[in-house]
């Protein structure tokens, strides 16, 4: 038998703060209910991918969806977890920000009736004094002054805060009132870290309309190893964008999750039914070393944000660098994704030569120590001499187990 949505969103971890005094409420009656994205940049990261996951989740189960890109919004920045003040950016950026996230969005929800709104579309036409009149009336102070942020930035030490930012709970709080009135929108789904602006939409909503709505948000997803917030790598953010984060990186980004993590992580970012993350689970309990889980999972993730083929295209190159698979039988397509991320190199007689111009070594002498220290393979092979012969064509030639190259005969 299906579990239920407030079940479903339990095990997998999507429950924090909600309004609901009832779970269960969200299994009894269809929902319409919205999201918003604060285009402040052109891709979401894997953090926003989180509250995408748990969207799809209440779309699975019948709720009515309604994705808010906030152009108006946009124009501000939230300033909510910020330190300081946040650069304006201009009305073209926004624009080109909410093509590149709804463009993410239909991908991930592929073949899903989305209905996407924008707050610019509402906003432009509201003036100053009316929306003071009609709104700002009926926003206590003390409800804004309140806000941890806003203590955070007034604070002595603090940035300070502009009034632009100051009022950005007022302008989502009235997307909520818009869309509740025009839309029948009932529940906004957030992440923890919105549930403040969220909650100033319910309070609207009730003075002006006399209407009960409701918040539902989820945990930030936080690193168990590191304790920091998710999404994070050494290079930076993790991007959908494949310009910004290639498919590749993307893959070998889940690969190398921790193993504390990796059971959460499967049950947040992949559709896999709990009977499947629990067999996955199983396997890799019975051998950690075989990273069952993280191969799972950086394959579902990365089918689901890029499609299917991508997926199988970095999968195989991937298994053919770490011992899973053959280099030579590889298509053109894994080849050329390898090239755009490995040093490419011409082969030569001398083997030191061309581990230096791979950056595999740092001088001949360090080459010779780890060609004599077993530490080298080619095309899978230990070398034990100098003495090496390239195969026609394309070669892999490694350090280790994760430093690697690609060496044309």
């Amino acid at each position: 038998m299906k579990k239920k949505l407030s079940e479903e969103l339990s095990w997998r971890g999507f429950v924090n703060q909600t309004t609901y005094t009832d779970l269960r409420k969200i299994d009894t009656t269809t929902i319409t209910f919205y999201w918003g994205v604060d285009p402040s940049a052109s891709s979401m990261t894997v953090g926003n991918l989180a509250i995408a996951m748990m969207v799809r989740h209440f779309i699975d189960y019948g709720h009515k969806p309604v994705l808010l890109v906030g152009g108006a919004t946009g124009l501000i920045g939230d300033p909510d977890g910020k330190t300081r003040e946040r650069d304006l950016i201009t009305k073209e950026e926004v624009e080109r920000n909410k093509a590149g996230i709804v463009a993410q969005y239909k991908q991930i929800f592929d073949g899903l009736d989305i209905e996407v709104v924008d707050n610019y579309d509402w906003f432009k036409d509201i003036g100053y004094l009316q929306f003071l009149r009609d709104i700002g009336k009926h926003v206590p102070m003390r409800q804004m002054l309140g806000r941890d942020f806003v203590q955070s930035r007034l604070s002595e030490g603090g940035a300070g805060i502009s009034y632009a930012e100051f009022s950005y709970a007022l302008i989502q709080g009235y997307d909520f009132l818009h869309l509740h009135k025009k839309k029948g929108v009932d529940l906004q789904v957030c992440g923890s870290d919105q549930w403040g602006n969220s909650i100033a939409g319910v309070d609207l909503v009730r003075r002006l309309t006399g209407d009960a709505v409701h918040v539902w948000s989820a945990p930030l997803v936080v690193n168990k190893s590191t304790g920091t917030k998710f999404g994070k790598s050494e290079d930076g953010a993790i991007w959908l964008d494949n310009s910004l984060t290639s498919v590749y990186k993307f893959y070998q980004f889940w690969l190398n999750v921790d193993d504390i993590s990796v059971e959460d992580f499967l049950k947040i970012y992949t559709l896999l039914s709990k009977d499947e993350i629990l067999a996955t689970m199983e396997q890799f309990q019975n051998d950690r070393g075989s990273r069952a889980a993280q191969k799972v999972l950086a394959f579902e993730v990365t089918k689901l944000v890029h499609g299917q083929k991508r997926a199988q295209t970095v999968k195989s190159a991937s298994d053919a660098l770490f011992g899973q698979g053959r280099f030579h039988d590889l298509d053109e397509q894994a080849i050329k994704v390898l090239k755009q991320e490995l040093p490419v190199v011409k082969a030569s007689e001398d083997i030191y030569d061309v581990l230096v111009s791979a950056n595999l070594a740092q001088s001949k002498s360090e080459a010779r120590t780890f060609v004599q220290s077993g530490a080298i393979s080619l095309n899978g092979n230990k070398l034990t001499s100098d003495s090496v012969s390239f195969e026609p064509g394309n070669n892999i030639l490694k350090r280790g187990k994760n430093a690697c190259a690609i060496v044309v005969a």
